[in-house]
């Protein structure tokens, strides 16, 4: 079938009017010729034979009358062995063989192929020939790191196939045909380990469950108060400087999941030279191997192709999608939405698309809520894997009423509310416990009431207990501390405990930075059976010493190895100051 082309007749921006001959489909890619230089573009919008394209390029040169060739498929990722440790553009372009080639800038129309085309990977079938199969069907696998790679039907091979053949075991490069198929009207088909997917069509083979397992983080204020499921969606919006990056960071490196995919959608360059700098260097918990082993970052930066940055987070979405295919647990963090909205404002305005609030397009919710939408546990071929969404939000000057905010909240899970006034206070992670909250509490509180009983009530117990404590101190910087009642300041001294000696987490060190649950457990045991006490002091000043005391012993124990010596000590000494004598938990 002969291709379209076309011709461009306006431009404003990155956004060509192209007048066009032939069949074409909205989201179709094409390339906008230059003499040897070809620009990437997308079909927007389509009406009689114009077309509206967004480029993915810088339109300088660009003029009248210059040719436009499209190549009949969507904007899709290459999926195959090879995709981990690999530091991606938002057109998946891998960064260091574009840099390899044109230096430290980055040159317009300059395309790389996604995966090593070269590189030969050891093959092992698992599939008997003459085997029916559906797309997703498992052919073989090979080993990616610590990862077991499955090598599936491509997802694009709809309805009922038979396998005639497939390779023996042995090293093939992703390109090699390592099966043929049989449809059912007989004709034959090759299959390779490299296949495509397009980025915006939602990649969900198998069935869809409801969200049951935990995902341990190591921070303690997300574990015990604003818990997060394998499969479900959170945000944490904030003003800067409030420790967005950071806390993803920290995810990222801590979370209990196999793949970790990182969206840098239209962040500062200088936060994500960061992440390319320290991540080589960190050694994963679970395997003591490499982090970036099992990481793949796509990175699009403020100083990149702004009309890239949608395509970023939705070829995050498919390369995750992709190994939760496997049943693998993945965890997608995009930082930040806030810039793929902007993106979408600029590109609306520029259709002349009716405006709404703030001059986002009206259609700014269902796009956020359809790409929420794409997390989910999935059960497939007897396996179950997760796909967790974690993204940050950048409302200007922090206001959470504006309408990127609005729109993640109405469909997200966990509220992770950021405070710059914590920040400022040096109250670490600077999640707002008074702002947050989660609806995954009470399917956790069922999984962790089996560890400690009556863990839902206990945690809403100490919700209750901050929000009153920070009541008491509001009205303690009016009043004075003479003009509370000592009942009033031991609830005020107890949310203060809580707060500084649990909640908050030191990331600079090594012990404090990743609390496991079985020692948050532990600690929490101690602290409900203090809560649970009944305090008589007779001044304000005795009960302060009392739970200054208390504080102290409580977060230097934190910084103690695990079950060490010195830790056991710290945590008998403090069960005596409490008057409990149980021990430790095992």
């Amino acid at each position: 079938m002969k291709q379209a082309t076309g011709v461009v007749t306006k431009a404003l921006g990155n956004l060509l009017s192209v007048e066009f001959e032939g069949a074409i489909r909205q989201g179709e890619v094409g390339a906008v010729l230059l003499g040897d230089l070809s620009l990437m573009a997308e079909v927007i919008e389509i009406a009689g034979n114009q077309a509206k394209m967004q480029v993915f390029e810088d339109t300088k040169e660009v003029v009248y009358g210059a040719k436009v060739s499209f190549t009949g498929h969507l904007l899709e990722a290459e999926l195959g062995p090879g995709l981990l440790g690999t530091v991606f553009d938002g057109l998946q372009n891998p960064l260091h063989k574009l840099a390899a080639r044109s230096g430290l800038f980055l040159e317009r129309g300059v395309y790389e192929p996604s995966l090593d085309r070269e590189k030969r990977w050891l093959f092992t079938p698992s599939k008997e020939v003459q085997a029916p199969l559906v797309p997703g069907d498992l052919l073989g696998s090979v080993q990616e790191g610590n990862i077991t790679h499955e090598i599936m039907l491509p997802f694009s091979c709809y309805g009922e196939w038979t396998l005639e053949f497939l390779a023996p075991q042995g090293e093939y490069q992703i390109e090699d045909a390592i099966a043929k198929i049989v449809d059912r009207e007989g004709n034959l088909h090759e299959v390779t380990m490299l296949q495509r997917w397009p980025v915006k069509s939602p990649l969900q083979i198998g069935k869809k469950r409801s969200p049951e397992e935990v995902l341990n983080t190591g921070l303690r204020i997300i574990d015990t108060q604003f818990p997060i499921l394998k499969g479900g969606t959170f945000c944490a919006p904030g003003p800067f400087g409030a420790g967005k990056t950071v806390l993803q960071q920290h995810l990222a490196k801590y979370s209990s999941v196999d793949i970790v995919v990182i969206v840098a959608c239209g962040e500062r360059a200088g936060e994500v030279v960061e992440v390319l700098e320290t991540f080589p260097e960190l050694v994963d918990q679970k395997t003591n191997r490499p982090l970036m082993e099992r990481t793949v970052i796509i990175c699009n930066t403020s100083s990149m192709p702004v009309a890239a940055r949608e395509a970023s987070v939705y070829m995050g979405t498919s390369i995750a999608e992709y190994y939760r295919q496997m049943g693998l647990d993945v965890l997608l963090l995009a930082d930040s939405t806030s810039r793929w909205a902007q993106a979408m404002r600029e590109m609306s305005g520029r259709l002349e698309e009716i405006p709404g609030q703030e001059a986002f397009p009206a259609y700014l919710a269902s796009r956020i809520a359809a790409f929420y939408e794409r997390s989910g546990v999935i059960s497939s071929r007897g396996k179950t894997g997760s796909l967790t969404m974690g993204t940050t939000v950048s409302p200007s000057g922090g206001n959470f009423e504006e309408p990127v905010t609005q729109a993640t909240l109405s469909v997200v899970g966990g509220f992770h509310a950021l405070s710059r006034a914590r920040s400022d206070a040096r109250r670490y992670p600077a999640i707002d416990p008074l702002l947050s909250w989660t609806k995954y509490l009470p399917k956790v509180g069922k999984v962790m009431s089996t560890l400690l009983p009556n863990w839902t009530e206990s945690v809403l117990a100490c919700a209750k207990m901050v929000r009153e404590g920070d009541e008491i101190g509001k009205r303690m910087e009016v009043v004075g501390e003479e003009g509370v009642s000592t009942q009033d300041m031991i609830t005020y001294l107890k949310s203060e405990l809580y707060e500084s000696a649990y909640l908050q987490q030191n990331a600079f060190d090594p012990e404090d930075t990743y609390t496991p649950l079985e020692r948050q457990l532990e600690m929490f045991r101690l602290l409900q059976h203090l809560f649970c006490q009944e305090f008589r002091f007779n001044t304000h000043d005795e009960a302060r010493t009392h739970f200054l005391d208390l504080q102290h012993h409580l977060k230097n124990m934190n910084y103690l190895v695990y079950r060490s010596k010195e830790y056991q000590e710290a945590y008998r000494l403090i069960e005596e100051k409490i008057g409990l004598s149980a021990g430790v938990l095992v």
